[in-house]
């Protein structure tokens, strides 16, 4: 057998073993779903750090009572700083989501559990907010409406105080309610076409 006859059944071996455009189709496929993500990741993060300024600037901007400044910029600073905790956690992520090459079934895996890993941790960052935004809003109300505080006093099964419970309750059930639906919208339909991309190479 000569050189030529060699190479001849070298090329014919290669082409019927191996499946390297069919899977690199499927891997490609999963690049518009990350986009997807990605979109919506830089979306939120810049959204997220305005707000986070916003809020801090609202004493400043507003009448804003003078012996309430120090408890709202107490509550703020806790505020501040879990959601700079977070809030950087998910920068990161957003940066490796913009290195990542989809080029191997293993980037995909890995790329795959990190945007699910990162979900619960949007969640994560949502519930840990649940509190100080319950704090805001109660403090707002009790600010417009000194009546309100009237609630606090006499026998708590006669006074307004149960009701107010039952909202705060109901309250951060809804909370928890739409981060699901919001996390899903933005991030968990397009996590799932990734899966399925990944489902398709497993069963090659």
């Amino acid at each position: 057998m000569d050189f030529k006859d060699i190479q001849s059944a070298w090329n014919n071996d290669t082409d019927s073993d191996i499946k390297v455009p069919t899977n690199l189709e499927k891997l490609k496929s999963a690049n518009m779903p990350l986009e997807k993500i990605r979109k919506n990741l830089r979306f939120e993060l810049i959204n997220q750090f305005l707000a986070l300024v916003f809020i801090g600037l609202i004493p400043l901007c507003s009448k804003f009572p003078a012996n309430m400044i120090t408890p709202y910029y107490f509550l703020y600073a806790i505020m501040f700083a879990v959601s700079i905790y977070y809030l950087v956690k998910l920068f990161l992520f957003f940066k490796r989501l913009n290195t990542t090459v989809l080029n191997t079934k293993d980037n995909l895996y890995e790329t795959y559990y990190d945007i699910r890993l990162n979900m619960e941790l949007y969640k994560t960052f949502t519930f840990a907010l649940g509190p100080f935004i319950m704090m805001y809003l109660t403090g707002y109300f009790l600010y417009k409406n000194p009546d309100l505080m009237s609630m606090f006093s006499g026998d708590i099964i006669h006074s307004k105080l149960v009701p107010l419970l039952v909202t705060l309750v109901f309250s951060i059930l809804l909370v928890g309610f739409l981060t699901e639906i919001w996390v899903h919208y933005f991030y968990g339909k397009y996590a799932k076409q990734i899966r399925k991309v990944l489902d398709e190479l497993k069963e090659e």
